[in-house]
């Protein structure tokens, strides 16, 4: 797709005179003859507006449909899918699509209020069976944190395996050999949903013989009270491993406090990793060893993704894999008298 630079290289004029030309600024003073070029060139090129970008053919508003796998007040206990949504919504903000929030039903297809959806963005683990339950005459859909159907539609997803790795090597660089993992199978329409760090967590760790089942420990949510529960039952259990892989932050919250409340000591102890580094992490006691994930940035590329097909005659679905970043930090230390 043409962009400003472009008009403003061929007409010889500047970016700034053909963006206020383009918007119809109407304190641009500048003669007929460059107006008239920049617009047809424009026109020749294709080129859309801001504002006309957020527009259908008949100038009337596109409208997205935002859709969680997490109701609102799920947001708030696991802030990730949170941010993602807020990426998405201020993207289409910025390009001016109207945007609206839907949550798919218990049973049959989603049914969106109102007027006909232009696209779909769908944040949450997404499998291939529930792709039925979406409006089958919405020929653009955007898949966040899932890729449901890889050729039919764009996604943008993690990759897992990378982001587990480093977290792993990372902890065997400092000499610990036993790691324990609490995660979760998260329920979604009365369906367990695994969760792929889990299944990256027991393959690397069984590659190297060091995998323990028993050090293992999954519950049904990704929120701080589960992290809590099954870092109190790994502590009643005994024979604690000296460093855990936590699913996500918010569960790592409450495995922080189970480990003060029984008198065991970050990382002197044990050593916790988390992951998605949300914005409490870094002002725990002590500051969260996590893996950092750009949530926000993940959204507005989903939205990129759906105004490139609205502009584009692409046919061929893209998958956008994000890149994260472990964030070392103050839970993590060498295994106290060796592993």
């Amino acid at each position: 797709m043409a962009t400003i630079k472009d008009i403003a290289k061929m007409a010889g004029v500047s970016i700034t005179t053909v963006s206020r030309i383009l918007n119809y600024d109407p304190t641009l003073s500048v003669s007929e003859e460059t107006r008239r070029r920049v617009i047809e060139l424009a026109q020749q090129l294709n080129y859309k507006t801001l504002r006309e970008r957020g527009m259908g053919a008949g100038g009337e508003r596109i409208r997205i449909g935002l859709v969680s796998w997490y109701t609102e007040r799920e947001e708030t206990l696991d802030p990730y899918y949170l941010a993602i949504r807020l990426g998405v919504e201020r993207e289409c903000h910025q390009r001016q699509y109207e945007c609206v929030k839907l949550f798919l039903p218990e049973s049959g297809e989603l049914v969106p209020n109102g007027e006909p959806l232009d696209g779909i963005i769908a944040i949450g683990r997404f499998e291939r069976e529930d792709l039925a339950r979406f409006p089958a005459n919405v020929k653009h859909m955007i898949f966040v944190d899932s890729s449901p159907a890889d050729n039919h539609f764009d996604s943008v997803v993690l990759d897992f395996r990378k982001s587990v790795a480093e977290v792993l090597d990372y902890l065997t660089g400092l000499g610990h050999r036993r790691i324990g993992y609490i995660g979760s199978r998260n329920w979604m329409h009365k369906r367990p949903v695994k969760d792929e760090r889990e299944d990256v967590f027991r393959e690397w760790m069984e590659r190297r013989d060091l995998y323990d089942p028993g050090l293992v420990h999954i519950g049904d949510n990704l929120y701080p009270e589960d992290g809590y529960a099954l870092m109190k039952r790994a502590v009643e259990q005994g024979n604690l491993p000296t460093a855990f892989f936590i699913e996500n932050d918010s569960m790592a919250i409450g495995a922080l406090r189970a480990l003060h409340e029984a008198g065991i000591e970050v990382p002197r102890d044990v050593s916790i990793v988390g992951f998605n580094d949300i914005a409490v992490s870094a002002y725990l006691q002590p500051p969260l060893t996590t893996v950092k994930v750009y949530m926000e940035f993940m959204g507005e590329t989903a939205v990129e993704l759906l105004d490139e097909r609205f502009t584009s005659k692409r046919q061929i679905p893209k998958k956008i894999v994000v890149p994260t970043s472990l964030v070392v930090r103050e839970s993590c230390a060498p295994p106290a008298g060796g592993a």
